[in-house]
């Protein structure tokens, strides 16, 4: 049998090992002062109960994996399968000892059972070649065991057992291995399927930002770019009628100022497709919290999350801006920060952003690259607000926005 990894591993196999190895050690345990008692003696009880305490060990006991790896599973599959054979064997012969010619007392057909799940785990795991190997040495080797006192107990009835046995789990374990093969396959068809999902849904999402930003282009060219050279050009025209037609030259001003409100509407009504949208589905704080928790999640971090679902009181520029800061902050604690704990708290219009990373030099910021520490800054002056950074190497990093100074 080869080596078997958890990359190769059907599922499920270990776990009904585990469940059929326990199930029978308790109840063998149960009996186990009877077993050498009794008359005649259970022999093949006992070796049984010594053996599957072996295996609930290996199977229960996670160092036996570790040591053991690829060769833990094919070792305990070759065990389940040999050991049962050999107990049977000698529990028949030390009967026949013992003088036992009752072909009721010496079992030919209790290895059916003992040997099923192997054979399930085995039809399940491996391919047709092990599973023949299993069905032709489990049937084959019980005879050779028993030759030696072959005169003394019912040998057709063993050999007629084996070649029943031979048959029966032939038949059942290639129907497993067919059954197994296709969920298998089925599965690898899913994970396909999923990748290649996965794939289509990125380069959908590389196609709509690339659409948005074409139609933003084109949204501010037919605005923006026709105002100011409409502006232009009017100015042009002022500059040529200021001497000669001072009344023609104060309506062309009157023109110019009325083409540059006009201009001045249709940017921002085309910058406002700019704006953050989860500000807009969600409002500040739920936006905030959802930003906290995805930056937790993609560092692993332990978070601290103290942000009401609602934020009154700001205007739709000052959100704006600091949903952006907290975004630029937050980045920078998943890039740079190394933390383990991050805690994002807003209160009386204070946002505090804190991590216990590995922090940097305050008055070194633009050497170190920290360019987004810029730009939040720069964001807190366009909103008229005091933004403190307080941090130093070794000593995590707290940044403190008051939104509504």
């Amino acid at each position: 049998m080869r080596g078997v990894t958890q990359h190769n591993l059907e599922p499920g196999l270990i776990p009904i090992f585990r469940l059929f190895v326990g199930v029978m050690f308790v109840l063998l345990s149960l009996g186990l002062g009877g077993y050498l008692s009794r008359e005649p003696p259970d022999y093949f009880g006992a070796l049984m109960w010594g053996f599957l305490t072996v295996m609930i060990v290996l199977l229960f006991w996670r160092p036996p994996r570790r040591w053991l790896g690829e060769r833990w599973l094919p070792l305990l599959l070759w065990g389940a399968s040999l050991y049962p054979i050999a107990a049977d064997a000698l529990a028949n012969a030390a009967l026949v000892q013992r003088g036992v010619t009752d072909p009721l007392l010496l079992e030919t057909t209790r290895l059916y059972f003992w040997l099923l799940i192997p054979l399930l785990l085995v039809s399940a795991q491996y391919g047709w070649r092990t599973l023949m190997l299993f069905c032709v040495g489990t049937a084959l080797l019980p005879v050779l065991l028993v030759l030696p006192v072959a005169d003394r107990l019912d040998f057709a009835g063993y050999l007629g057992a084996a070649v029943v046995r031979l048959t029966l789990y032939t038949v059942a374990g290639y129907i497993v291995m067919r059954i197994t093969s296709a969920a298998r396959q089925q599965r690898i068809a899913l994970a396909q399927k999923n990748t290649q999902l996965t794939q289509y849904a990125a380069t959908l999402e590389q196609l709509a930002i690339a659409r948005e930003r074409n139609r933003l282009a084109r949204e501010l060219h037919d605005t923006l770019a026709h105002t100011l050279s409409a502006v232009n050009i009017q100015l042009k025209a002022l500059d040529v009628l200021m001497e000669s037609d001072p009344a023609a030259a104060r309506r062309t001003l009157e023109a110019t100022q009325e083409l540059t409100r006009t201009g001045l509407g249709e940017a921002r009504r085309s910058l406002q497709a700019l704006r953050a949208r989860p500000i807009d589905e969600l409002g500040l704080g739920l936006a905030l919290a959802e930003l906290a928790r995805r930056a937790a999640e993609r560092a692993g971090l332990a978070l601290t999350l103290d942000v009401p679902a609602q934020i009154e009181g700001l205007s739709p520029d000052r959100e704006q801006q600091v949903y952006r800061i907290t975004e630029e902050a937050l980045n920078n604690v998943v890039r740079h920060a190394n933390a383990r704990c991050l805690t994002v708290r807003w209160k009386n219009g204070r946002l505090m952003i804190e991590d216990n990373g590995v922090g940097f030099a305050s008055d070194a910021v633009a050497e170190n690259g920290h360019f987004g520490v810029t730009g939040m800054k720069e964001r807190a002056q366009l909103m008229d607000a005091a933004l403190k950074i307080d941090s130093a190497p070794g000593k995590g990093t707290k940044i403190v926005l008051e939104a509504t100074t």
